[in-house]
């Protein structure tokens, strides 16, 4: 099953789990536009529309897709801006679909893999997962919660079959949040594509890897030295321009940053 099916990112996944051979389920809130993926995959996968931000939606997904070997939660809201300048409704949505979603749905499809000894769970996570940058601080709580949910589920499920891995891209060209935001990176700054995420994906889940970086070397480095000092990296981002592209992110993902 595979959630955030219609964007960018999720778009390169489907024809890379399509094209391995797995029956898929896809997930996003736009029947429309699962359909057309749908048609694009021959006819294939089943589509599973269900809107993450409401409290029942991960419920009614689980309930509908039944039994899933492989969960792969990618569906995420941007939520980047000013933290005052977010509404509680905007709070509670990036919450609920970032991280409450993907929790709800291991809580429901994992007695299953359980019960059969075999299963894997995958989480979408980012790059803003390890290292926070200005604007950012509710889509890294997200991020970073998911990566904390992932590590202390893994060492639970993993003795018993069923496989955890987080993926954390960088920035991403083509398509997906950053790019439909319009930001110019600095030069130095280098980007991945959808379709390294969605070969990163497949191939993490057959080799059942807990944790992969789809992002040129100097984001890994970053967010190793972030690891160590977290304050120092922040003064360094700062000093190399990270302030300036924050708030281009912010300013094309919501209206007034």
């Amino acid at each position: 099953m595979l959630t955030g099916a219609s964007g960018g990112i999720g778009r390169a996944l489907a024809r890379t789990l399509d094209a391995s051979g797995a029956r898929l389920l896809l997930s996003a809130r736009r029947e429309d536009v699962l359909d057309g993926i749908r048609t694009q995959l021959g006819g294939r996968p089943e589509v599973l529309p269900v809107d993450l931000s409401d409290r029942a939606g991960p419920h009614s997904l689980a309930e509908r897709a039944g039994e899933v070997d492989v969960l792969v939660a990618n569906a995420a809201l941007s939520a980047s801006g000013r933290a005052e300048r977010f509404t509680a409704e905007e709070i509670d949505a990036a919450l609920d679909v970032n991280l409450r979603a993907p929790i709800q749905l291991t809580r429901a499809l994992l007695p299953g893999m359980l019960e059969r000894g075999h299963g894997h769970l995958l989480y979408v996570s980012s790059l803003s997962g390890k290292v926070a940058s200005p604007r950012g601080g509710l889509y890294s709580a997200t991020k970073f919660g998911l990566r904390g949910y992932a590590a202390g589920l893994r060492q639970d499920v993993e003795p018993r079959g069923v496989g955890v891995t987080v993926v954390y891209p960088g920035f991403i060209s083509e398509a997906g949040m950053f790019a439909d935001s319009g930001a110019k990176l600095p030069p130095w700054v280098g980007t991945r594509t959808p379709q390294q995420v969605a070969d990163a994906v497949a191939s993490a889940i057959e080799k059942g890897r807990p944790e992969v970086d789809v992002a040129p070397l100097s984001l890994r480095a970053g967010s190793f030295l972030a690891a160590l000092a977290p304050v120092t990296l922040a003064r360094v981002q700062r000093r190399l321009g990270s302030e300036g592209v924050a708030e281009s992110i912010a300013q094309g993902q919501r209206p007034g940053g």
